[in-house]
């Protein structure tokens, strides 16, 4: 019975939430979070407090780390030797820290991210900087508590002569908090403290007049004085900082990007095989090579570029996609009052401040009464040299150092301690001349006694000292500012050009969603032949075109899918392309209705749709430059079971002519139709009957005047003039184009505008073609049925009909100008 009440039942989520609370408090307090008036955590503190008790400091030589270690986890700090070492290789590093606290001789790592030598092999010793944190610990200036086994004392805080927990940062991470406090310039940091000294209302703006922002021991450039400000008035905010990168001319017109400085805790190797790979993978065009030039004099990575390539737009996208330009988050959360808390600029410079307050006060303390006893044992002395012979004559008489002591107390009212003074001073220091010395002293231990009350007494002349100190403080260790601040971060905008090679490429689309790019030298190869296609499927378009431009591809559900030419599959020309869904996801009953390529999204250009249930709409073409290439975007809003029939890009002035198949055929002018937005359903093209719809809708040039070509479900295709119809306006019913017949009426399947070198295919039904050269065909009137060219009996009902795709040769938006 007794064996088990050792044991309590308790709840599994009681005792882990326990548990977790106390290990959490632990790591805040004592491991992963610096202490808001010294900067430090606990194994940096019991670092730089064991080489100070060693006498391991800068005026002295280097000794080898791993005694360090040895040292700091014996006495302060048991944990492990490796954990306790890479913090203080960090306190050494000249990259992560901005003022070393640690100097060491060896290998302590680079900006590559190596490792530091073993601790065996390298030396440390504390930097002179180092002894301004510990400077009078031994005055009682902080307070002491019993190390983990009771066997010393160690400091729960340094006196911290220079607010360090901003001139070199903290970084940590802990459960429920992390830290990012950057470095900053030691002088301007001083200033500030000096300035919050002085006016203790003063602002973040106040003091944004001396601390400029962080100040990176890796230098680089910070953009965005508003995250800056934000991150002092809050404690958290977020700036842009890059490396500082130059563009220096080279021989023979060729240029190269030069960086000299890079982003704070960059890992510089990481960066320069991210660069590489930039090159390999072509993402960026235009790097030649790239080396890491750095040596014993300083950092240097070399970008060199091809000729003619573009420099600014090269080190824009290397801005963008490496950590040539990185964001820095501040968090400046430190532990104030034994608590982790958030901390703006005034509320860190006044714990510092407060701190600085407390230690001196202490150390003039200590000193105070230092002083006064040392005043209490020279007064004795004196007044033991003014009565010499009976001293000696009293001492010589005692039979022991405490029977002395006690008869000079009692004959001549010394105390204890001047007693114990006079018994132990040296013969030859009672010679005549000493008297003047003592009385000397005494008068300078008076002063220094109304120095200290003074000081203790009058907040003033306290806070007069902490600046005066300061002062020193910033004339010894000054240092000019790395880092340069500007105050906008700079929109990085990355041309095409850059990321893509430009090279003039041959794209394919069929009807039913193929698509693909193919080189010129794969197409010539093949003599244009042999072109790799479905049965039942057709080319749309042929377009000779740059990877540069973009294509838009309409279907007939009123979508339209924005691809880049760079991003289309690169097939040979006997080869299938790529299926649309596996580039853009699109619905089943979806199919592609037109391919239409741009190269610039000008002004003057509009986007015209003709809708089965005969709407048409007119739509800016700039509205369709898409950021999002992954999915389909709507092009046309559809009502009902409406679908789009034909898309063109218009100038805004062209002549439209409608047609449905019931062979009504209406022609108007562009300016009729207004353009409305890119999500809008547009106005009335022309007026359908029941079981009508339009078949056709197209855009031309009156001026050039085209063929009407028409073919119809009964195999028959016919060719007009223009100049059979009249030019009405919008919405109307059009004229009819066909005799009308009683027994099988001809219905149009489509209707094209053509000129003498045009070729139009018809498909039927049982999957025949048959090939017409329109300008064989003589022009009819409106009121004959033109020609049969196919027998519907045998080859079965015409389903379909399609101009022969040309291969369109490239484009220029100027070209476009003169032809319109």
């Amino acid at each position: 019975m007794a064996e088990a009440e050792k044991f309590l039942d308790l709840p599994l989520e009681e005792v882990l939430g326990d548990r977790f609370g106390r290990y959490s408090k632990y790591i805040i307090q004592e491991r992963a979070l610096p202490d808001a008036r010294d900067g430090l955590k606990p194994v940096q503190r019991r670092i730089l407090y064991a080489m100070h008790q060693e006498k391991n400091t800068h005026d002295k030589a280097y000794r080898k780390s791993a005694k360090t270690v040895g040292t700091v986890i014996g006495n302060y700090h048991p944990h492990g030797d490796t954990s306790v070492y890479d913090a203080m290789v960090r306190l050494s590093q000249t990259w992560k820290v901005r003022t070393p606290l640690v100097e060491m001789h060896g290998n302590n790592g680079s900006v590559d991210g190596d490792p530091p030598a073993a601790m065996r092999y390298t030396e440390a010793r504390l930097s002179a900087i180092s002894s301004e944190l510990l400077r009078d610990i031994e005055k009682e200036t902080v307070e002491f508590i019993p190390n983990f086994d009771d066997t010393l004392n160690e400091p729960t805080v340094l006196p911290a002569k220079f607010p360090n927990l901003l001139v070199n940062g903290s970084t940590g991470i802990s459960a429920g908090y992390a830290t990012e406090i950057p470095p900053h310039n030691i002088s301007e940091v001083i200033d500030a403290v000096i300035k919050k000294i002085d006016k203790p209302t003063a602002d973040v703006s106040d003091l944004m007049e001396h601390i400029k922002g962080p100040d990176f021991p890796t230098g680089g450039i910070i953009q965005g004085i508003d995250g800056i400000r934000k991150a002092y008035e809050t404690g958290k905010g977020k700036i842009v900082v890059r490396g500082r990168a130059e563009i220096q001319k080279q021989r023979g017109g060729r240029e190269q990007i030069v960086i000299d400085e890079i982003p704070f805790e960059v890992n510089k190797a990481n960066m320069v095989k991210r660069m590489d790979e930039l090159r390999i993978d072509r993402k960026v065009e235009g790097i030649a090579e790239v080396r890491d030039e750095t040596d014993r004099t300083g950092l240097r990575v070399v970008i060199d570029l091809k000729k003619d390539a573009n420099s600014e737009g090269v080190l824009n996208y290397l801005y963008k996609h490496t950590d040539l330009q990185i964001s820095y988050n501040f968090n400046m959360v430190a532990i104030h009052d034994r608590t982790p808390k958030l901390l703006s600029l005034p509320t860190i410079l006044d714990s510092y401040i407060e701190h600085q307050k407390e230690v001196v006060t202490r150390q003039a303390l200590y000193d105070l009464n230092k002083a006064k006893k040392r005043a209490h044992i020279v007064e004795g002395l004196i007044k033991a040299i003014s009565i010499l012979d009976e001293v000696i004559a009293t001492i010589r008489s005692s039979s022991d150092k405490q029977d002395a002591k006690q008869r000079l107390i009692q004959k001549y009212d010394f105390t204890e301690e001047q007693a114990e003074a006079i018994v132990t001073l040296q013969l030859y220091r009672l010679t005549n001349t000493d008297i003047t010395a003592l009385e000397k002293e005494a008068a300078e231990l008076q002063e220094r006694i109304a120095y200290f009350e003074k000081i203790l007494g009058n907040e003033r002349e306290l806070l007069k000292v902490i600046k005066a100190d300061l002062r020193s403080m910033k004339k010894h260790y000054n240092a000019p500012r790395l880092t340069q601040i500007e105050d906008e971060v700079e929109e990085l905008k990355v041309d095409l050009e850059v990321t893509v090679a430009s090279e003039d490429v041959l794209v394919s689309v069929t009807k039913d969603g193929y698509i693909k790019r193919t080189s010129l030298r794969s197409y010539a190869a093949s003599n244009g032949e042999d072109f790799a296609i479905k049965d039942g499927d057709h080319l749309l378009r042929l377009m000779e075109i740059n990877t540069t431009d973009n294509i838009l591809i309409f279907t007939n559900l009123g979508k339209y899918l924005f691809i880049p030419v760079h991003k289309l599959p690169d097939i040979r020309w006997k080869d299938l392309g790529q299926y649309i869904a596996n580039i853009v996801q699109v619905e089943k009953e979806e199919y592609i209705i037109d391919a239409i390529p741009v190269r610039e999204f000008t002004d003057n250009r509009y986007l015209l749709f003709f809708t089965k249930n005969g709407m048409v709409k007119k739509s800016e073409l700039k509205l369709y430059k898409a950021a999002r290439h992954s999915k389909a975007l709507v092009a046309i809003n559809l009502k009902g079971d409406d679908e789009v029939v034909d898309v063109h890009v218009t100038d805004g002035s062209s002549d439209i002519f409608i047609a449905s198949n019931r062979a009504y055929g209406l022609w108007y002018k562009e300016e009729e139709v207004n353009p409305v937005g890119q999500r809008a359903a547009g106005v009335k093209a022309i007026t359908l009957r029941d079981d009508e719809h339009v078949v056709s809708g197209q855009v031309f040039d009156a001026e050039e005047d085209p063929s009407i070509l028409i073919s119809t479900q009964r195999g028959a295709v016919k060719r007009m003039r223009l100049k059979e119809f009249d030019t009405t306006s919008r919405a109307k019913r059009g004229v009819l184009m066909l005799r009308e017949l009683k027994k099988n009426p001809h219905r149009l399947i489509d209707v094209h505008l053509v000129q003498r070198e045009d070729d139009l295919i018809l498909k039927t039904n049982k999957d025949e073609t048959m090939l017409v050269h329109p300008m064989d065909l003589k022009a009819n009137d409106r009121y004959s049925n033109g020609s049969f060219v196919i027998d519907t009996d045998d080859q079965g009902i015409v389903e379909e009909a399609w101009r022969k795709p040309d291969y369109e040769k490239p484009f220029a938006p100027q070209d476009e100008e003169e032809s319109s």
